[in-house]
């Protein structure tokens, strides 16, 4: 015997194997091989082809050792001999097949572990210096215990397994080697590979076992867990068999009766609509597919209710009904006049859209955006249009809506799922032309359940909505034909694409003459019938309602109003219930007994002029708003500027501007040397808790300054309202309906605008613009002029 060689007994045949200190290392994939175990190995690569060629013109003697399972980032980093476990096995081949392709087949037998001690070459395949692992087989009670456990609950295995023949039981059986039983288990439990290494790498045959046990208890407790799951299953399966044969035979028994179930009634409904429904082909082709697929399920399926509702939505829409548009132009100007009143833009546009229909019956609908402040009417707008067109009416609100699904419905994979509003609202007219309205679509929202603004992208697109597709239905349906009205307080949170699609109709608020008319005809008669009360009991006279709107009320339209109204039905037919038979005329001396002190006072006329003092407008979301803005000239100064009442950094920019304007024009008199060089400004804006930003109150802070430069008061029923640059210009300002209405409210008699705003003046009422006198400016010395005529000379 050779130094370089060990000597191990190979007890079955009685022979003894040489092994040599360096043998050629063969990488296994996915497998642990043990000793004494036949083995099958495939050969591809021409090297591990070439190792085998080797060893079979040797001694026959290989080395397996498993490949580690690494991540591609970990291969790239390790150098092959790290890719390989250091423990593996020793292999003899027994045979060999080749093959055309220059593959090869081997069928191996483990030997005996052993250990890399070094590697000697790595091309054209690994070589490795190895040492044997000698094994400790004790012979106890305890290693007896168990290998007896393992042994059991391995038996057990087989039994419960199909992949492992019962003939593996008799080997399991005649071993009573610790060991050689450890090995044999673990060459076939289905683990993964280094649960396999690590027994292998344990030369202590006891804890191998010991390895073994709570693998073993695993592995059994996940096989009777699936055998529980598939007796449950195939139960289920057969019950379901059951009930369908006998539902058959029950069908079956009911034909020979002259009977039927009531599934089978359901089903004839359902195929009867289908027929009667003249659905579009792509709709008429998905109705027959889920109506076969329904026929063929058992009712008590729970897919059963899930495919009829589906059906029943396909059934229940109006894929080609539509009702027929009323083109009489008359009638439906006396229909919007008797529901509201004022509101011409509005109405012009619905009877120029009834027109050009009537010229031409493919004239798609119009998708309008009524824009304006609360109470002035958007919303119940909506019915009354649909009454003069003669078209079905559905609303829902768009504020607050987060939930893409909202409008485009939810998809049929989730349970309870059901489709969007848009597809709810056709449905429930009942026609495919009805009119929507999209209340409080500035109030949209958007979270992780999506964007609902861009999904009313392709719904509000004249060019898109023809093929709108809801996410439940999977197929088109064509709101074109859909008339849409949205409405808005404001425009500056609705998404640019979204308000691009749209026609836009500002609605200003009212007068008070409008008010009172509004009062007069809907508010009061709906407020006394509806507290029960009648013409015999109440009367309001014009003063009292417009007591009511001056002294009551501060809002661009007339909830409120209505509201005040109210109240003082409900305390006049608290008096009549009570048994007074007088009737109660509400007029402006007795309005404080049902109402109490007046519950506004500003934007009201100061009562006297002061220097310092001017009257400027604010345009806000409820509508216009008068602004007073005073300014005090303080002795003992360095000529600065001070502005306070909560301004944004745009109005301050503004009133520096309007100062440096001022110095540069009247700065280097010597009768003014004092106020520019020894007083300093204060600007005030009252009501300094809310914000206030803007530069239309340009030209105002600048006749504040000059108010106190030449200590002149300011006409109090004269406003103002203009952006002013460093050289004087005025330049346009926006909402200049909303700020005349409010200055025509407080009682102002001029206004003072940019002459670029002029244009907007055709949109003032007509009784505003025969009470105020506008005076339009282009540069500030006009302003100036009109004011303090003579004092620019």
């Amino acid at each position: 015997m050779a130094d370089n060689e060990r000597v191990i007994l190979d007890e079955e045949q009685g022979t003894e194997i040489y092994l040599p200190r360096e043998l050629p290392i063969l990488p296994i994939s996915e497998a642990v091989i043990f000793p004494a175990m036949m083995v099958p190995l495939v050969l591809s690569d021409a090297n591990l082809v070439q190792l085998a060629d080797d060893c079979l013109a040797g001694d026959k003697l290989l080395g397996a050792f498993a490949q580690r399972e690494l991540s591609e980032e970990e291969e790239e980093e390790l150098d092959d001999t790290d890719l390989i476990y250091h423990v593996g096995t020793a292999v003899k081949i027994q045979k060999m097949l080749r093959f055309p392709d220059g593959s090869m087949r081997l069928l191996g037998q483990g030997v005996a572990r052993c250990r890399i001690t070094g590697f000697e070459a790595d091309h054209p395949y690994m070589k490795a210096s190895v040492e044997l692992l000698q094994e400790d087989s004790p012979d106890d009670s305890r290693t007896l215990a168990y290998m007896r456990g393992v042994a059991n609950n391995f038996l057990k295995i087989i039994d419960a397994s199909e992949s492992l023949s019962d003939e593996l039981k008799v080997v399991v059986m005649n071993i009573d080697e610790p060991g050689r039983l450890a090995d044999l288990i673990a060459t076939n439990l289905d683990i993964e590979v280094a649960e396999k290494q690590e027994i292998l790498e344990e030369a202590s045959a006891r804890r191998r076992l010991q390895l073994l046990s709570k693998i073993v208890m695993r592995e059994l407790d996940v096989l009777e867990l699936g055998q529980k799951l598939q007796s449950s299953v195939r139960k289920s399966i057969d019950k379901d068999q059951r009930e369908y044969y006998l539902r058959q035979q029950l069908k079956a028994i009911q034909r020979e009766l002259g009977e039927a179930d009531e599934s089978s009634v359901e089903l004839d409904d359902l195929q009867d609509r289908i027929r009667e429904a003249e659905l579009p082909e792509k709709v008429q082709a998905a109705a027959d597919r889920e109506f076969d697929r329904l026929s063929r399920m058992s009712p008590g399926a729970s897919e059963y209710t899930v495919s009829k509702t589906y059906l029943d939505w396909l059934l229940d829409l109006p894929w080609s009904h539509s009702s027929k548009d009323i083109l009489d132009l008359k009638r439906a100007e006396k229909i919007l006049e008797r529901d509201h009143f004022g509101l011409e833009d509005v109405k012009e546009r619905i009877i120029e859209y009834l027109a050009v229909r009537k010229l031409n019956k493919e004239h798609r609908g119009p998708i309008l955006c009524l824009v304006g402040p609360p109470g002035v009417g958007k919303t119940s707008l909506g019915r009354s249009v649909a009454e003069a067109v003669g078209r079905e009416f559905f609303r829902f609100s768009l504020g607050g809506m987060r939930d893409e699904a909202e409008i485009r419905g939810h998809r049929r994979t989730y349970v309870g799922s059901m489709p969007g509003r848009i597809i709810h609202g056709i449905k429930d007219a009942g026609t495919n032309n009805p009119l929507i309205m999209l209340d409080e679509i500035d109030k949209l929202g958007q979270d992780f359940r999506g964007d609902p603004a861009s999904a009313l992208l392709e719904v509000l697109d004249p060019e898109q909505n023809s093929d709108f597709t809801d996410h439940y239905l999977t197929l088109p349906f064509d709101l074109s034909k859909v008339m849409f009205i949205t409405t808005a307080n404001m425009l500056d949170t609705v998404p640019r694409p979204l308000l691009d699609r749209m026609e836009i109709i500002q609605l200003a608020g009212y007068t008070n003459l409008e008010k009172l008319q509004i009062a007069k005809r809907y508010l009061a008669p709906r407020q006394v019938e509806s507290n029960g009360l009648t013409g015999k009991h109440i009367r309001f006279t014009d003063a009292g309602i417009m007591n009511i709107i001056e002294q009551h009320t501060r809002e661009a339209g007339v909830r409120s109003l209505e509201r005040e109204i109210g109240s003082v039905c409900r305390k006049v037919a608290t008096g009549v219930a009570k048994g007074k038979r007088k009737r109660q005329v509400i007029g402006a001396r007795n309005l404080p007994e049902y109402l109490g002190n007046p519950s506004y006072s500003g934007d009201r006329l100061r009562r006297y002029a002061k220097a310092g003092v001017v009257t400027g407008l604010a345009w806000t979301q409820v509508g216009g708003k008068i602004l007073y803005i005073e300014g005090l000239s303080l002795p003992g100064g360095t000529g600065q500027l001070k502005l306070t009442g909560q301004v944004g950094s745009v109005m301050q920019e503004s009133a520096s501007a309007a100062y440096s304007f001022l110095r540069n024009r009247f700065g280097g008199r010597e009768e003014y040397a004092e106020f520019f060089g020894k007083r300093d400004i204060h600007i005030h804006l009252p009501a300094g808790a809310i914000p206030k930003d803007g530069p239309s109150a340009g030209i105002a802070m600048a006749t504040v300054l000059l108010s106190l430069l030449v200590n002149k008061a300011v006409d109090r029923r004269t406003a103002m309202t203009g952006e002013l640059t460093l050289t004087g210009a005025v330049l346009p300002i926006g909402g200049l309906l909303e700020k005349v209405l409010a200055a025509h409210r407080a009682g102002i008699r001029r206004i003072i605008i940019p002459a670029t705003n002029e244009t907007d003046l055709e949109s003032i009422p007509e009784e505003v613009s025969e009470a105020v006198e506008f005076v339009p400016v282009s540069h500030v010395d006009q302003v100036w002029d009109t004011i303090f005529p003579g004092v620019l000379a």
